[in-house]
């Protein structure tokens, strides 16, 4: 019920300081913004610094769930887009990220930026004001469904299930520099693995949030397992993290 944080005048100045700096190092820069009002300020910044500096590290804008118009001048932009719209349950109450002033957002910023060409990366923005479980927030995408059941997205805006998907894998591993071994089945690429409860692609929507792995391999080894597989369980099991997850209390978000 807050209102609308503003930036300051002086946030041009300061943001060209650090930018260009960062810049000049070819170092990663992530700025996190939800607003088209914020993204357009700080686009205004950006694009001439990395056209004077020869910019070439990969750079993004993290959250941006709000309806936004300026992603039609970051035509080199990458776009990390994370889940805390799907926990918004009342129209106008709950997580501006989710909303426009004056009524529902229907028009997901996902869609608005895969139309537009841009690199999306899908996440859950876990642990403050999401759960890390990746189900919840593809079932957030797919279905334009909140946790608490409200219809947010209209059924044009929302994302195939390969689509969320792809958002979530290679999108993802564009942002942490490893898209030449993570996000894909292929030579080359890590061998990690889960074997899943249910068929992501095929289940009914509703039952997508409910998945979960039965087998986890990371770096080859086991590190997760349930049955049937109860048999290559590691012995012992790596402790849940962090400590306070609720998973060690119940055993499973979807429970």
């Amino acid at each position: 019920m807050a209102p609308r944080p503003d930036l300051k005048p002086q946030m041009e100045r300061e943001l060209a300081e650090v930018t260009r700096f960062v810049a000049q190092k070819q170092w990663p820069i992530r700025q996190h913004a939800t607003y088209d009002q914020s993204i357009s300020r700080i686009l205004d910044v950006f694009e001439p610094i990395f056209k004077e500096t020869g910019y070439r590290a990969r750079w993004g804008i993290d959250h941006a769930e709000n309806h936004f118009s300026a992603q039609h001048r970051a035509h080199q932009g990458r776009w990390a887009a994370g889940s805390r719209s799907r926990t918004a349950s009342h129209c106008g109450r709950v997580l501006p990220g989710a909303l426009r002033r004056g009524g529902c957002n229907t028009r997901t910023a996902h869609r608005q930026m895969l139309d537009a060409g841009l690199t999306v990366g899908a996440g859950t923005d876990a642990t403050r004001v999401a759960s890390y479980n990746p189900w919840i927030s593809l079932y957030w995408m797919v279905t334009g469904k909140t946790v608490g059941g409200m219809q947010l997205a209209s059924p044009e805006n929302r994302l195939s299930r390969q689509e969320a998907l792809r958002l979530y894998t290679i999108g993802s591993a564009w942002f942490s520099g490893e898209d030449d071994v993570k996000g894909r089945i292929a030579p080359g690429q890590f061998a990690d693995f889960s074997i899943l409860s249910a068929d992501y692609l095929t289940v009914p929507e509703e039952e997508i949030r409910g998945i979960e792995s039965v087998l986890t391999v990371t770096g080859g080894d086991v590190v997760y397992s349930a049955e049937p597989f109860a048999m290559f369980a590691p012995e012992p099991l790596p402790p849940v993290s962090p400590a306070w997850s609720p998973v060690a209390a119940f055993g499973g978000y979807q429970r």
